[in-house]
């Protein structure tokens, strides 16, 4: 009986097939694009990291009694990845997994573009210095900052190069 679910041997078996295509050591050779290679790549992958074989194997290694270390190792993950992705039972794993999806849903991926001044890093590359050189000119007054919060809870430090401080560091 195969260990791999049948959405996992299905992708393997079209990659598989994918790289025949591509292979010119017999007869005719087709040409498969790359964006038709990394479509292949990329679903093998997702039908590999929810394959029910990998917590299975998980689960067999915990019973015959190796650590977590071991299992880490063998996945390439920390142990702690390892153990975070697969301590428990499949309801306190789901459970994770839910909210994990939930903090990425609720938190946007990226800086937002809209703030005044300039970030830390963006004053310190403009000025020719480190930020910790920013951070030390705002500490003594040589430059306005200001701590920005926005409605989720987010805080960006941000820093007005262009301007005298007025006293009031954020």
């Amino acid at each position: 009986m195969p260990f791999l679910s049948v959405e996992s041997a299905r992708a393997l078996a079209e990659l598989v097939a994918l790289d025949a295509l591509s292979d010119d050591s017999g007869g005719e050779v087709t040409q498969v694009t790359p964006l038709e290679r990394l479509r292949g790549i990329r679903s093998l992958i997702t039908a590999l990291e929810a394959d029910p074989a990998s917590l299975a194997a998980v689960r067999e290694a915990l019973d015959a009694g190796e650590a977590w270390e071991e299992i880490g190792d063998a996945a390439r993950l920390s142990p702690s990845a390892a153990k975070y992705r697969w301590a428990g039972d499949d309801e306190a794993i789901a459970a994770r997994q839910e909210a994990s999806r939930r903090r990425k849903r609720d938190r946007p991926s990226s800086s937002p573009t809209e703030l005044p001044g300039l970030a830390v890093a963006e004053a310190a590359a403009r000025l020719g210095v480190t930020p910790q050189a920013i951070y030390q000119r705002v500490t003594r007054g040589l430059m306005r900052a200001e701590t920005v919060e926005l409605p989720d809870g987010r805080k960006y430090k941000r820093v007005f190069p262009d301007e005298t401080p007025s006293g009031d560091d954020g």
